[in-house]
């Protein structure tokens, strides 16, 4: 008797394929790569060159998290404990890493997103709940960016109605509008502005030592309730590991067109 659990599903059945839309030549916001461009990457130039290209998906994702509620739940954490939960993220590391790295591999070899393998390894229940969580999610993630945005440009004396809606319009003209190249230098230009947390860094001072210490060794903040520690260890959680990441990545990775030839620069 055959065991219908481990037949693998015959080309008829399968549904999920890499469609013409997604075959050609990748086009990155810092390089292209020709698709009859099967040379070997020999030198340190070439290989260079061939990251610059692939550079991206991975790359935004990363940064992408660090949000208005990113940024609302650290400063938090910083304000009322120091830096004695920094332990939180090392722990996060390697799940995001995971998560990533699996949403690329799925990508680069099915072509297709995350949600249509969903739905066609588990079926149409667990498809349709995926999709309606995710919605869900990222409208609540959606209002808090706002809210990061009132707060701003409350802070610097603008007036905030005006700023939301220039917000808005600026975001939805680089998501619908132009090229995929455009866009991806745009959201690349935009993770490389992160890096002003580093001038703050050396502004703030904090002690090196003791970031150090508690970046690596566990520990609960002295003097604090558990209940009130333990909620800002879940939302540290919440606001690192997101559902979108592994939508937004997968669907990315495959519309820049990067094959499994790719995957270790990606």
């Amino acid at each position: 008797m055959t065991d219908l659990t481990t037949t693998p599903p015959t080309s008829a059945q399968r549904v999920a394929v890499l469609d013409e839309a997604h075959l050609g030549d990748i086009r990155g916001a810092l390089g292209t790569i020709k698709l009859d461009d099967t040379a070997p990457r020999k030198g340190l130039s070439a290989k260079l060159k061939t990251l610059l290209a692939i550079v991206g998906p991975g790359l935004i994702v990363m940064v992408g998290d660090n949000d208005a509620g990113a940024f609302d739940t650290y400063g938090q954490a910083g304000q009322n404990y120091g830096t004695s939960l920094l332990w939180t993220l090392l722990l996060l590391v390697p799940v995001l890493y995971v998560n990533q790295e699996m949403v690329l591999r799925l990508g680069a070899v099915t072509g297709v997103g995350h949600a249509r393998l969903i739905l066609e390894r588990f079926g149409k229940f667990w498809g349709a709940f995926s999709v309606i969580d995710l919605f869900l999610l990222n409208a609540l993630t959606i209002v808090t960016e706002f809210i990061g945005v009132t707060l701003a440009v409350g802070y610097l004396g603008l007036p905030k109605t005006l700023s939301v809606l220039v917000a808005a319009a600026v975001v939805i003209a680089a998501a619908t509008t132009g090229s995929f190249r455009r866009f991806e230098r745009i959201s690349v230009f935009l993770c490389v502005g992160s890096l002003l947390l580093i001038p703050i860094y050396f502004v703030i001072h904090p002690g090196t030592g003791t970031m150090v210490h508690d970046f690596v060794v566990p520990g609960m903040p002295k003097d604090s309730k558990l209940s009130d520690v333990m909620l800002l260890i879940i939302s540290i959680v919440g606001t690192t590991v997101a559902p979108w990441q592994l939508f937004f990545q997968q669907s990315y990775v495959i519309d820049k067109r990067i094959t499994p030839r790719f995957m270790k620069y990606e």
